[in-house]
């Protein structure tokens, strides 16, 4: 069956980006919402944006090409056929967001995955630009293998590209800090900002958690929700900043890291290959620390709350 001609969300999401970017810093300057643009930063954000684009096709066209044949082939081999009727998008809706938590949470517990998304969270400010700033090395982490169940299962990969587009829009809009909270309704089911403001937070207490792309009840169903708490106001950026607004090292900066980490004397096969695919900031030594490890020495359990005291402490 020849796929049907599906709309290029991309044709019409350039402009629409930037008229909300336009609106949320007038919002801000001229309203008092809260939020806040830095030229450096916002100017960052748009080139990797821009870059996300650009530099994938420079340099992996070869590869897209093959993963396309790839899908394609599987498709020969689904177990249903689902087709184009409207409850098959929704379904492709559906089950791409569900792959993209997982996506999102391997991106988050290994590194290799982590030096692509890292590009995501180097920004200290959070408003509408910071949803631009993307990375350009996304295809080579490999996480696209999760969306072969649902070729298999039926879905055409015109339908899932189409469904991956709809969610990567939706998530443009929860990256400001003007909203602040939704009905309750609305926050059990959809990530929101306050739930995305959470992802972007460095505060211990945040690290590692809503991993969603548009319903947060994924999160809810595997243990990664944490709500945002007016008490401990989310701090943006990475546990180490990187302190620079020069895009190649932006782009590069975590990979550089894996390689120096990874060639260190002295280390074992295997101790070179956890710098790869264990969680950020495992070290052979334990010199540094994971995002487990710092949550953990600032008393706060894997759900957000403050860890219980231990009944006996130590004298």
């Amino acid at each position: 069956m020849e796929a049907p001609n599906l709309p290029d969300i991309s044709s019409f999401a350039a402009p629409l980006y930037i008229g909300l970017i336009l609106l949320e810093i007038a919002l801000i300057a001229k309203f008092r919402a809260r939020g806040a643009y830095e030229t450096r930063d916002t100017v960052t954000s748009l080139l990797m944006g821009t870059g996300s684009v650009i530099v994938p096709l420079l340099l992996a066209g070869t590869a897209y090409a093959w993963l396309k044949a790839l899908e394609h082939s599987l498709y020969d081999w689904r177990l249903f056929d689902l087709g184009f009727e409207w409850w098959a998008f929704v379904i492709a809706f559906v089950g791409y967001d569900f792959v993209y938590y997982w996506s999102h949470r391997f991106q988050h517990t290994i590194r290799w995955g982590w030096a692509s998304h890292v590009i995501h969270h180097s920004s200290q400010h959070y408003n509408l630009s910071t949803a631009l700033r993307q990375t350009w090395t996304g295809l080579f982490t490999g996480f696209f293998v999760l969306s072969i169940p649902l070729i298999l299962l039926g879905l055409h990969p015109a339908v899932i590209a189409f469904a991956a587009s709809l969610n990567l829009l939706y998530q443009f809009w929860i990256h400001t800090e003007v909203i602040d909270r939704f009905p309750r309704w609305f926050e059990a089911v959809m990530n929101t900002p306050s739930h995305h403001r959470v992802h972007h937070g460095k505060n211990p207490r945040y690290l590692d958690s809503n991993y969603a792309g548009v319903f947060i009840v994924w999160d809810r169903m595997f243990g990664t929700f944490i709500p945002e708490e007016k008490s401990d106001p989310v701090r943006y950026g990475l546990v180490k900043d990187i302190g620079t607004f020069n895009p190649f090292r932006v782009a590069t900066h975590e990979y550089v890291a894996i390689w120096k980490d990874a060639t260190q004397p002295g280390l074992t096969i295997g101790q070179r290959l956890r710098y790869l695919f264990a969680p950020p900031g495992w070290s052979h030594d334990g010199s540094r620390k994971t995002s487990k490890d710092i949550r953990a020495e600032a008393g706060f359990s894997k759900s957000g709350a403050e860890a219980p005291a231990p009944l006996h402490p130590a004298e």
